[in-house]
């Protein structure tokens, strides 16, 4: 008997000892620390038989008795606790301590053995059956095989106790023999129920494991599909260049396919992989977003690249991320790349540039505008000065004068200022185009044959015009002037050495995707094909700096003196205004191509005007007087002719201008030709004049631009008085806006002020009749 007690001591010992420390490392784990209770009041229990005869019986058998009377109670509720069943606590520790007084008042006050084994066999066969039916609660379906086995080992229990109790009363074995039989039988069965215990609690773990394995795999799916869905692409890198995973934004910006990368390959290379810096310039290996988390352990954020796609010239820009994932050591795992596709923005901002650009472009070219709109009145009024005063002087020589040379170069001097004027106007477009249905190959042919006789020895000048070129709309002195520009630009590009300029002239269909929008979508509207038009050279070539500023206005490379910037900037207003367009094709050394884009003239069309009802009216048309050619088309060392001489009764034309020297001018130019003037400065005063003798004057010729009253206000008070009185609007600066108010005003018609004298005054004789 000591030695089961001794043995029985050992056991719960090791067992008390097993159950606390799975209660403390798994304390979510509902029982162990009951059992761990359990086993400690056997151990009590042990104690008090062991120490009968040494102390009181009160302590020992009441004591040691009550001890294993609780344990099973312990030991039920660690079962309920485990399977996470509600505790009866207070009922329990009323039962325990109900047993307790019992055991004690059988050992001190009646000291009835009987009793006191009827209680301990009573108490734990309670215990057993109470535990019996929570396991049959736990696994109806019989599904757990450590459930199962403790059911059946309780119910081996529960008939052991109850044949150990009637051994002894009905069978009349001894006492300590029965008694040294049941310790021994519950020391064994209680091996078993630790066992049970722990697989209990494996289980437990087991299924623990399972629901956290699946957890996780529910949020890695989550995060899967979360990562799959971002707008933004992902790609997750091993250290070994290898991707470990990938989402779907980051296959459609790479192109890759919607099955994925195979992760099991190794970064991509080559074209389809190399990362472009924001200038368009391949990034260097160690710049690289993954190779600088490699390189440094340390995030990179907010990294512009650019990545080409397919075989094309198509590239995809992103924002970049990139930051390393590191495991618990601090070793590095993965390196996790993410980057937000701004293809979109890269290709608005590029617009945008342009469109800011050409906004700059516009700003400049109004600008210019302005300035020619405030220069060009006074300059020309100077410029006609100037003519009409060379003009009457060289009448008044005879042909043997030597004066006459100097005063044809004073003409010419000024016919260069009167045509640098026209430049800056047709450059601002406030000059309207007189636009007819030309051949722009017939105008290349003499272009370039007149071009001939100024091209040094050294320069080859080449043309060629397809034969089946469409004629366009558009003023041919202009296209010339255009030709021209290009042409003396590509020459001085050449830089005096040996080199070639080759002019081109053919059609292009209508929908040629080479064309540029805006002409691909004119010649769409119009149902016409389009007219090509290249020069190009082999000389020095322009940078990018400088080809990105040709057409700003003054804007020139060559020395002081040599250029005006004004060549290119006129080829473009007036390609602008003939609806066309322009492409620069140039590389340092390599050469410059201009090609000239226009839309063909309709079929059937023989004219058209870039403001074609200016001149048209229900009365008398508005013109412009006929502008004549740089040079005079006689001798320029004659004397013009004098204009047929008015009849006797000349008419009497009345002059009005804020600007005495072409009062001066103009009254001794009409005089001479026999017309009776009346010339004014003031408006008011001519005016006046009109209402106190309408029909005395038979024309009113008279200046646009005048402080206080313009010409246009002088008309219309002098129309309301003389109706039938023809009258002439004179200006240097004729915009279509100008000749729409004045034909609105009825003015007969607006007339250049720096034409040539003959032309001046053909316009008077023409409006000028004798009553």
């Amino acid at each position: 008997m000591p030695t089961l007690l001794a043995l029985r001591v050992g056991f719960h010992t090791l067992v008390a000892l097993a159950f606390f420390a799975l209660m403390r490392r798994y304390p979510t784990i509902g029982g162990p620390g009951w059992w761990a209770l359990s086993a400690v009041a056997a151990i009590v229990g042990s104690f008090g038989f062991g120490l009968r005869g040494v102390l009181p019986d009160a302590m020992t058998y009441g004591v040691g008795n009550a001890a294993l009377c609780v344990a099973p109670l312990l030991a039920w509720l660690g079962l309920r606790s485990h399977l996470h069943i509600p505790l009866p606590l207070r009922r329990a520790a009323l039962a325990a301590l109900a047993v307790t007084v019992v055991q004690v008042m059988a050992v001190s006050v009646w000291d009835v053995p009987m009793v006191r084994q009827g209680l301990f066999a009573l108490s734990v066969l309670v215990s057993m059956a109470l535990g019996y039916r929570d396991l049959l609660h736990a696994d109806p379906q019989r599904r757990v095989p450590e459930m199962q086995a403790l059911k059946l080992l309780t119910a081996v229990e529960f008939l052991a106790i109850l044949c150990f109790a009637m051994a002894a009363p009905v069978a009349g074995l001894p006492l300590p023999r029965v008694a040294a039989a049941t310790m021994f039988f519950f020391l064994l069965s209680g091996l078993l129920r630790v066992v049970l215990f722990g697989a209990l609690v494996t289980y437990q773990l087991r299924l623990e494991g399972d629901r956290a394995r699946q957890g996780l795999q529910i949020r890695e799916a989550d995060s899967r599909a979360l990562i799959d869905n971002l707008s933004a692409g992902v790609v997750v890198y091993r250290p070994n260049h290898t991707i470990s995973s990938i989402n779907s934004a980051a296959r459609r910006f790479f192109g890759w396919s919607e099955g994925g990368a195979n992760s099991a390959l190794p970064e991509p290379t080559g074209p389809g992989w190399q990362m472009l810096r924001e200038d368009g310039q391949p990034m260097r290996l160690h710049d690289m977003p993954f190779e600088r988390v490699l390189a440094t352990g340390l995030p990179v954020k907010n990294v512009v690249v650019g990545v080409p796609v397919g075989d094309g010239d198509d590239v995809r820009w992103a924002v970049c991320n990139a930051y390393p994932e590191n495991n618990a050591q601090g070793g590095l795992r993965h390196v996790v790349l993410t980057f937000i596709d701004i293809t979109s923005l890269k290709v608005a901002q590029s617009e945008q540039k342009a469109l800011q650009a050409q906004l700059s472009q516009s700003q400049k070219m109004e600008a210019l505008g302005t300035l020619a709109g405030g220069v060009a009145h006074d300059f020309n009024n100077i410029l006609a000065a100037i003519l009409g005063n060379a003009d009457l002087a060289r009448q008044d020589l005879s042909r043997e004068a030597p004066a006459r040379e100097s005063l044809h170069e004073i003409s010419t001097a000024a016919r260069r200022g009167r045509e640098l004027v026209r430049q800056i106007l047709a450059f601002s477009r406030q000059q309207p185009a007189e636009r007819t249905r030309v051949d722009v190959g017939a105008i290349l042919a003499e272009t370039c044959g007149l071009m001939r006789a100024a091209t040094p020895p050294q320069v080859q000048l080449l043309y060629d015009r397809h034969p089946d070129t469409p004629d366009i709309l558009a003023d041919a002195t202009q296209l010339g002037q255009v030709l021209i520009n290009l042409c003396t630009n590509a020459i001085h590009a050449l830089e005096g050495r040996s080199g070639r300029v080759e002019c081109h002239v053919d059609g292009m269909a209508g929908d040629d995707p080479r064309l540029p929008p805006d002409i691909a979508r004119a010649c769409a509207e119009g149902d016409v094909p389009a007219v090509r038009l290249r020069v190009s050279d082999n000389g020095c070539g322009m940078t990018e700096a400088v080809r990105s500023r040709i057409f700003e206005p003054f804007f020139t490379t060559r020395v002081v003196g040599r250029g005006t910037g004004l060549g290119l900037p006129v080829v473009l207003g007036i390609v602008q205004v003939h609806g066309g367009a322009i492409e620069v094709q140039s590389e340092p050394g390599q050469g410059t191509t201009f090609t000239l884009y226009f839309p063909a003239a309709p079929k059937g069309a023989a004219w058209a005007s870039q403001s074609s009802d200016v001149g048209q009216t229900s009365g008398d048309p508005v013109t412009m007087a006929p502008r004549p050619h740089d040079g005079p088309e006689t001798d320029p060392l004659e004397s013009p002719p004098m204009a047929d001489a008015p009849p006797a009764d000349p008419p009497h034309i009345l002059y009005l201008d804020d600007d005495d020297t072409l009062v001066f001018l103009v009254r001794r130019l009409l005089e001479r030709r026999g017309y009776r003037v009346t010339a004014f400065t003031d408006q008011q005063e001519a005016i006046k004049a009109v209402s106190e003798a309408p029909q005395q004057y038979h024309l009113l010729l008279t200046d646009y631009n005048m402080p206080g009253m313009s010409g246009l206000d002088v008309a219309r008070a002098v129309l309301a008085i003389a109706p039938e009185l023809p009258v002439a609007v004179a200006s240097g600066y004729i915009t279509d806006e100008l000749q729409t108010e004045a034909r609105a005003a009825g003015v007969r018609e607006v007339v250049f002020k720096t034409d040539a004298v003959e032309a001046f005054c053909e316009v008077v004789a023409r409006l000028a009749r004798p009553v």
